[in-house]
């Protein structure tokens, strides 16, 4: 184990319930029996062929995209060697075929490494959610927001390396164990990121093994691991993950299923803040010096500061995209923006 900070843990004493103003913090929280009451749940608790019987009740028969590994991988979904391409292989396939590949490989000591890695429930289990769901709290806003995404993570002993999302998640762990390895988003610098053009899911991964940490080439990774807590789950437990916090997820059993929701409170018209970065990459990295430094007072005070502080001295009808966004200005930036990046 990589650090023996605990996660803060909340017992939950009706299932379901998820407890008033708990998503309020920046901190990862464990839900201790939140979704004990699922019937997925209690059948995974009786074996695995069970669980798999009542998916496969639910399936629609719908192909989906699965990961499979070499047992030399031992279920680590990474790079090869040189970081050139990934240890393993996508291929779409039937969720029910796939289902009884993981029930044949359970004895095998050394098996391969299978993964469904967020596949969303509702277009291939459509009635699995009328059984076993959660009603993630929500704030009433004035403006659209990103539904709830309820996705299912199907496999066998794997690692998701260390990485972040940009949406709030609420990870239940359904049959087997898991564990998370956290850090605050501060630590990405000492995570050491590795490519943004070729990835597992769309987000760079930490390019530290974490059972064998290189610290002759990853010196600061020990920074990381003092910065670093652990989310032990047992199946019934959730565990409340903010956005932006780096996470490696494993699977301990030989037979896992997690079920996890994205959400985010940010208008829907504000777009993904990744396009910014890669925006930046073009028009910002490669100044001299002195015009970032300079750049980065002028993000400071529009951007990342008090977002009112630049239309507070102008009267409401000079304020334009200083002032409060909404769709109709979002549209005219974006508008702008693609103008721009076509000349």
């Amino acid at each position: 184990m990589l650090t023996t900070t605990q996660t803060k843990v909340v017992e939950i004493s009706q299932p379901g319930q998820i407890p008033a103003g708990i998503f309020n913090g920046i901190e990862p929280i464990i839900l201790k029996g939140l979704v004990k009451h699922w019937p997925l749940v209690n059948l995974g608790k009786q074996s695995a062929q069970s669980a798999v019987d009542y998916l496969k009740h639910h399936y629609n028969g719908k192909p989906s995209v699965a990961y499979f590994g070499d047992p030399l991988i031992k279920g680590r979904f990474f790079y090869n060697d040189d970081t050139t391409r990934l240890n393993y292989e996508n291929k779409k396939t039937q969720i029910d075929d796939f289902l009884n590949l993981l029930l044949a490989s359970i004895a095998d000591p050394e098996p391969p490494s299978y993964y469904i890695a967020s596949n969303v429930i509702d277009t291939h289990f459509p009635n699995l959610r009328a059984e076993n769901d959660v009603q993630i709290p929500r704030p009433s806003l004035d403006y659209p927001v990103e539904q709830n995404r309820a996705s299912i993570w199907i496999g066998n002993r794997t690692v998701a390396c260390c990485h972040y999302d940009a949406s709030d998640n609420l990870a239940c762990c359904v049959a087997g164990n898991r564990r998370f390895t956290l850090f605050p988003p501060d630590q990405i610098a000492n995570l050491y990121p590795g490519p943004l053009d070729l990835t597992p899911g769309g987000q760079a991964l930490s390019m530290v093994d974490f059972n064998n940490p290189n610290l002759d080439k990853y010196p600061k990774f020990e920074q990381a691991v003092a910065n670093a807590q652990i989310a032990e789950l047992d199946p019934g437990d959730a565990l409340y993950l903010p956005s932006m916090w780096w996470h490696q997820v494993e699977g301990l059993s030989p037979f896992n299923i997690l079920i996890n929701y994205w959400w985010s409170e940010a208008a829907q018209y504000t777009g993904a803040a990744m396009n910014v970065l890669y925006h930046a990459m073009l028009s910002l990295r490669d100044k001299p010096t002195h015009e970032k430094q300079a750049w980065k007072q002028v993000f400071d005070y529009y951007i990342f500061g008090d977002g009112g502080q630049a239309a507070q001295h102008l009267p409401e009808q000079a304020q334009g995209y200083l002032g409060p966004l909404d769709d109709v200005k979002a549209r005219r930036l974006r508008a702008i923006l693609l103008n721009k990046l076509n000349r």
